[in-house]
């Protein structure tokens, strides 16, 4: 008896999350209703990482969501998507998501680092995934857009050294016509 074939979709992930060595959530963004309410999320996620915390694989079937995972020093990353999802696309993602991170944080891939530097992590995750659909697995490409963002900061979220930075561009450039303008 043959199973049944299932509608292709883009919809492919149903949830990103990154825990701590605690199972406490640091972030996670999900794309469907699949666990509606906050209350739901975190059931799961506890129930998640108490099964993977301590196991030697790299998947796992809970509550009918495929899950694909990866520890680092004291962070758990996880995607997860149908049962019926193909592995290796979620494992694509999960290789995206956390070299992206790697990248960003030169290697220093931990909890402090993580936090530390949330936003671009949240870019990263806004780069790769929208709405269950997966826009990017390459992440040479997600490091340089978000890279592109970083530049686009207001000028009241920037720090002190790149006020300082700006400034100096600026007197540069404004030095550079004041002298074309004398030379003419």
């Amino acid at each position: 008896m043959d199973a049944p074939l299932h509608e292709p979709s883009l919809y492919a992930v149903k949830a990103i999350a990154i825990l701590d060595n605690d199972g406490e959530r640091l972030l996670s963004k999900y794309y469907d209703d699949t666990f509606p309410s906050s209350k739901e999320q975190r059931v799961f996620e506890k129930n998640l990482f108490n099964k993977t915390h301590r196991a030697n694989a790299e998947i796992i079937m809970l509550e009918g969501v495929t899950c694909v995972y990866r520890s680092n020093v004291d962070l758990f990353f996880y995607v997860m998507g149908g049962s019926h999802e193909n592995e290796l696309i979620l494992v694509s993602v999960l290789n995206c998501l956390y070299d992206s991170i790697s990248q960003m944080l030169r290697k220093n891939v931990e909890k402090r680092m993580l936090l530390d530097h949330l936003d671009a992590v949240m870019l990263a995750v806004d780069e790769i995934i929208d709405g269950g659909i997966i826009l990017e697995a390459d992440p040479n490409a997600v490091v340089s857009r978000i890279a592109l963002r970083m530049d686009d900061v207001p000028l009241t979220e920037q720090t002190v050294a790149q006020h300082i930075t700006n400034k100096l561009q600026v007197l540069q450039s404004a030095k550079e016509q004041i002298k074309w303008s004398l030379l003419k």
